[in-house]
């Protein structure tokens, strides 16, 4: 198969281009999500995560790493952090002793709901130059692009 790729040298220049304006959106939204917020954005999906009515008792934290798209490693050290703050807590499964659920406490939920004006405005902003539309193309091409990057195979 690696023998009938071809390299086109316009493809890759816009596949470079389009690969690192998502790096620097990235991180554009890491600092300003600091900024504006005060949280990273990994705290800011946690916490997002943990406030989906379907998780309201909690997910484990094997689950709520690979809803993230994160590692276990990286979601132990915001964890921590937002264990700490009080916003919230891992307590044992039921069903299994070893594992740990992750829920977001009252406080947590309380600090997320306060976020919410500041990230509607923080919304607004960013996509003002968007039609709805566009907002709905944007999120279908973004899902397609994860979902082809999710079935890259080593050569």
């Amino acid at each position: 198969m690696a023998a009938n790729l071809r390299y086109d040298q316009s493809a890759s220049s816009v596949h470079n281009r389009l690969f690192f304006r998502l790096f620097q959106a990235r991180n554009t939204l890491d600092r300003q999500s600091i900024r504006i917020l005060g949280i990273t954005t990994v705290q800011w999906a946690v916490l997002g995560g943990l406030s989906r009515p379907q998780v309201v008792s909690g997910m484990p934290f094997s689950e709520l790493a690979d809803y993230l798209v994160v590692s276990r490693q990286s979601l132990d050290g915001v964890l921590k952090r937002l264990e700490r703050e009080g916003h919230v807590r891992r307590v044992p499964d039921v069903h299994d002793r070893r594992a740990k659920n992750v829920i977001l406490t009252d406080q947590g939920r309380a600090f997320w709901e306060a976020l919410q004006p500041r990230i509607y405005d923080f919304y607004r902003q960013a996509l003002a130059g968007f039609r709805f539309d566009d907002k709905v193309a944007l999120v279908h091409y973004l899902n397609g692009l994860n979902a082809g990057m999710n079935e890259i195979v080593p050569p």
